[in-house]
């Protein structure tokens, strides 16, 4: 999957991903390769995203996720690492 974390001042992430975790404001969720299209609101939290090399770990203070034919988009309002 193709993971991209955006905010309004820059992108903060831009990659292939086996995974990501994510905040939601409904409680946590997982996607996975071949996820089924989702839209959903993020609260302030922490999303995991896991690549090749090992976990990653953002902060980030809301926002929205996108999945789509193996394409994550992260609109976020701001991220920390």
């Amino acid at each position: 999957m193709y993971l991209e974390i955006i905010t309004p001042d820059k992108s903060v992430f831009e990659g292939e991903v086996s995974s990501a975790q994510f905040p939601g404001t409904q409680g946590s969720f997982e996607v996975l390769n071949n996820h089924a299209p989702l839209i959903s609101t993020l609260e302030n939290g922490q999303v995991r995203v896991t690549t090749a090399t090992g976990n990653q770990y953002f902060n980030v203070n809301g926002g929205v996720v996108e999945v789509l034919k193996n394409r994550i988009i992260l609109l976020a309002e701001a991220v920390t690492e």
